[in-house]
């Protein structure tokens, strides 16, 4: 279905598009500083809600992250 690491590469690509730290984006939405380490390496699935404080973070699609969209 969703692979944590592709959501992670996105999530990774779109912060560093926007010129934002990943552990700045970590700390604002109150998630572990290893939450994106542990998605890279296939570990473990974000919460949907910990998703949606990504996206929003992000200022995009929950869709997007999970790659169901392009836009």
């Amino acid at each position: 279905m969703y692979n944590s690491t592709e959501i992670a590469i996105r999530i990774k690509d779109v912060a560093k598009s926007k010129n934002i730290k990943i552990k700045d984006m970590l700390l604002k939405c109150d998630l572990n500083k290893n939450a994106l380490s542990s998605m890279l390496s296939g570990g473990s699935m974000p919460k949907s809600e910990n998703l949606a404080k990504i996206a929003d973070y992000l200022d995009c699609s929950v869709d997007y992250l999970l790659g169901r969209t392009d836009v």
